[in-house]
């Protein structure tokens, strides 16, 4: 058997917050980052985006590097509450999950400062990581595979604790690709809705410390299964996610009635939506409820799975349930319980799932102690 990982610390940078604290204030309050922007040449189109000027004051008087991204900024802010109270050693592990980094460099011809590798090591520099950053960059389950990826690598003695950031920027690129597929909705997204119009994109950066120290957190196990179904639609069985989470649970040693709560991918896409209904109900989950925080947030990419387990921690430790924003009827073939209103509720397992391109999927268990 494997030592117990345990999860410390966290921080989350968004449109609604620039740390936790102001996160969960505003989820509290039913607060959505969601509007209208112009992207680009994209006109008036509903994406959770950061604002600049706010981004500028939170940076103040930083000292940061002068060619430092938006992006690298951002993630900055997320992992500085935490590497001021870790002590780095060569046995810390660097681990950065994104999608696409700085890839809007490539339009400027700054192509060098878009491979995903370049930004890591700039992070790590600034903030004087001695191990060699590690990227993860699998589409969607990108955050949720890169904690695993950390949990797996102390489990190992490669090293003894891990900080994972995660980000992932709104661009003109990555925007028009979602278009390309018609998957944007005209309006802000209704994850599992009967009315849902596909999903609503968003930017965010986030920081997790893990670590072999008991803490009031424990990772019970994790697991990573891609149906290969296709380049861009998940399984329709829900194969992957099924499976993964059937993992999950044989690695925590404990069975489906034992989780409290679910942190789904919900996408607000015709396909993932059911896909995820049909895999939860596979797993005997159809009763535990379920949210969707992609109503709050959009659908954040590289760092939706970090972001939204963050998020999911944080309403284990505060026993609360936290509404599936937008979700009004069912639009689901398979029964589900979707949590519409924020509640109290006990809590002590909770499920996070993730799913992404090229057919992959991930489930995370985590436990209060």
């Amino acid at each position: 058997m494997f030592e117990p990982i345990y999860i410390a610390d966290f921080n989350v940078v968004t449109p609604i917050g620039f740390d936790l604290d102001s996160n969960w204030n505003a989820l509290m309050s039913n607060q959505s980052g969601i509007a209208q922007h112009t992207i680009g040449k994209i006109n008036e189109v509903y994406v959770s985006k950061i604002d600049d000027y706010k981004l500028a004051e939170q940076l103040g008087n930083e000292s940061i590097p002068s060619d430092f991204s938006r992006l690298e900024k951002l993630l900055y802010l997320a992992g500085k509450p935490l590497l001021e109270k870790i002590e780095l050693t060569d046995r810390t592990a660097f681990i950065l999950s994104t999608t696409k980094g700085n890839v809007s460099n490539l339009s400027e011809g700054l192509t060098d400062d878009a491979y995903l590798f370049f930004s890591a090591n700039k992070i790590a520099q600034v903030f004087g990581f001695k191990s060699k950053a590690i990227v993860v960059s699998n589409a969607c389950v990108s955050g949720l595979s890169a904690v695993a990826l950390a949990k797996r690598l102390i489990q190992m003695g490669q090293f003894d604790d891990a900080v994972i950031f995660a980000g992932d920027e709104v661009s003109e690129f990555v925007l028009s690709g979602f278009q390309s597929f018609q998957a944007v909705s005209d309006e802000p997204c209704k994850p599992f809705d009967l009315n849902r119009k596909g999903v609503t994109l968003g930017e965010a950066t986030a920081a997790m410390y893990i670590s072999k120290k008991k803490s009031s957190l424990e990772i019970l196990g994790e697991s990573s299964i891609s149906d290969a179904n296709h380049i861009s639609g998940p399984s329709r069985t829900g194969e992957g996610l099924y499976r993964s989470i059937l993992g999950a649970l044989k690695e925590a040693t404990i069975d489906s009635s034992q989780i409290d709560f679910i942190s789904a991918h919900g996408t607000a896409t015709l396909f993932n939506d059911e896909m995820e209904a049909i895999a939860f109900n596979r797993a005997s989950l159809a009763q535990v409820p379920v949210n969707s925080l992609k109503g709050f947030y959009g659908h954040t990419l590289g760092a939706s799975g970090l972001l939204e387990l963050i998020l999911s921690c944080q309403s284990l430790l505060k026993n609360k349930l936290i509404v599936s924003k937008g979700f009004e009827e069912l639009g689901v073939s398979q029964s589900i319980n979707i949590i519409q209103e924020t509640g109290d509720k006990n809590l002590e397992i909770i499920l996070k799932t993730a799913s992404g391109f090229g057919g992959s999927n991930s489930a995370m268990l985590v436990k209060k102690i």
